[in-house]
Parts: C-alpha cells; sequence; structure tokens
C-alpha cells in the first residue's frame, strides 16, 4: 500500500515513537509520498528537539526513501482551494492536495487532518491496527 505521509507522521518516525513503525513501513517498502513543504515542516520540528545537524542528517536520510514531490501551480492552487476550505493550516492542505492529486490517503495522527480532510481517506495513525 502507498500512503501520503504528513509531519506529524514522519516526527512519530523520527522520533521513534511506538506510532511511527507503520511509517517505518511504508517508507522501507518505498510506498511512501510526501509534499516537500511538509518535509520541511518535519524538518523545523526535528531542529527544535535535536538540532540542525542532527535534523539535516535524518531528513536526508529520509528523503532518499520517500517520493518527495515539491509544488507546482496545480498544486499550489489545490492546496489554496484546501486551505480557503477553513480548519487546515497551509502545510496540511498541502498534504490533502497531495493525497488528492495521488488518490491516496493519508497516514497521520494529526487533530486538525483527522478532522478536516474532507474525502480525503484518512489512516489515523493514534489508532492500534
Amino acid at each position: 500500500m502507498t500512503v501520503v505521509l504528513d509531519a506529524w507522521a514522519v516526527v512519530a518516525f523520527l522520533m521513534g515513537e511506538r506510532r511511527g513503525r507503520r511509517v517505518r513501513g511504508w517508507i522501507e517498502s518505498g510506498g511512501a509520498v510526501m509534499s516537500s513543504i511538509n518535509l520541511g515542516e518535519a524538518l523545523y520540528v526535528v531542529t527544535r528537539s535535536h538540532g540542525p545537524e542532527v535534523a539535516r542528517d535524518r531528513i536526508a536520510r529520509l528523503r532518499r526513501a520517500l517520493l518527495v514531490e515539491n509544488p507546482t501551480w496545480e498544486l499550489v492552487t489545490e492546496a489554496a482551494a484546501v486551505k480557503a476550505g477553513g480548519g487546515l493550516s497551509y502545510a496540511d492542505a498541502f498534504c490533502v492536495a497531495t493525497a488528492r492529486r495521488h488518490r491516496l490517503p493519508i497516514a497521520t495522527g494529526d487533530p486538525e487532518i483527522l478532522d478536516a480532510a474532507g474525502d480525503v481517506e484518512i489512516i489515523d495513525l493514534r489508532r492500534p491496527r
């Protein structure tokens, strides 16, 4: 199965949290897609907790295992439309727009995405399988 990851899922994985174990499986199998906007969000979270060197190293290794999508104008306009609908940060709107583009579920535990993703399938990483 291929999924779209958001920053919440990647941070859980990078921090070695129990909830990140499923994320590891998608990454290792090559079944993970992520917007570079959301990967940047994970970068700043890890930078705050572990410093810039550790964060850059962890994110660089992760980038090699993911399909990282840089936003096109079409994705930017889709994310803007999602954001205009309310309830999500602009970064989270990119996650939803990326999932719509690829017609894939989002793997997350982010309460905002869980509540406001609309028509996108969600895999709630807060719940046990």
